[in-house]
């Protein structure tokens, strides 16, 4: 579900800067910020990365919710976009950083009626803006292993894990290969 809602993220955003400003390219892409190596692992220039920074337990879902399964666990997704624009296009970054915050501000949230691209196991999520103060983001960006980029925070609340959803992602049997039996 997270690589689902961030994707539906991405895609929207994507379409509303074909929309507003004609750009036939995706300028929002998943993606960490670094590699392993330390490499920049954006795949390229003026490009914005949506990356996933944190996930944490929602903690007022489920209390006191008794059932014969496992209980369901809803999370919330810390994300980040950050704009990754050459030096000379520095202010075309500050731009897009610009209308992803008015995007998010007119589509706090996004059900399958208005994001038909969501997953049917998502039936909404919601996006708020999330301050940093200059500490937090020195250790945000220093545990991320990259230099500073012009960048704005959201939490995406809440993801609710179930049994039912753990089920769907078990690998389908191909066939019973009786070699070797007696």
């Amino acid at each position: 579900m997270i690589y689902e809602s961030l994707t539906c993220i991405a895609d929207e955003l994507n379409e509303y800067f074909r929309v507003r400003l004609k750009i036939p390219e995706d300028k929002v892409v998943l993606s960490s910020l670094v590699n392993q190596d330390g490499t920049v692992a954006i795949p390229s220039e003026n490009k914005i990365a949506l990356t996933l920074v944190n996930i944490e337990k929602e903690p007022a879902a489920n209390k006191g919710v008794l059932t014969r399964d496992a209980p369901s666990v809803s999370v919330n997704l810390q994300v980040m976009f950050a704009v990754y624009f050459s030096s000379n296009n520095y202010s075309e970054g500050l731009k897009f950083l610009s209308l992803i915050i008015s995007f998010m501000q007119q589509k706090p949230v996004f059900t399958r009626a208005n994001s038909p691209a969501l997953h049917d196991s998502i039936e909404k999520i919601s996006v708020e803006i999330e301050t940093c103060g200059l500490d937090r983001l020195n250790n945000l960006w220093a545990t991320l292993g990259a230099k500073y980029m012009p960048s704005v925070m959201y939490r995406v609340r809440m993801l609710t894990y179930d049994a039912e959803v753990s089920r769907e992602y078990r690998p389908v049997i191909q066939g019973i290969s009786t070699a070797g039996s007696i």
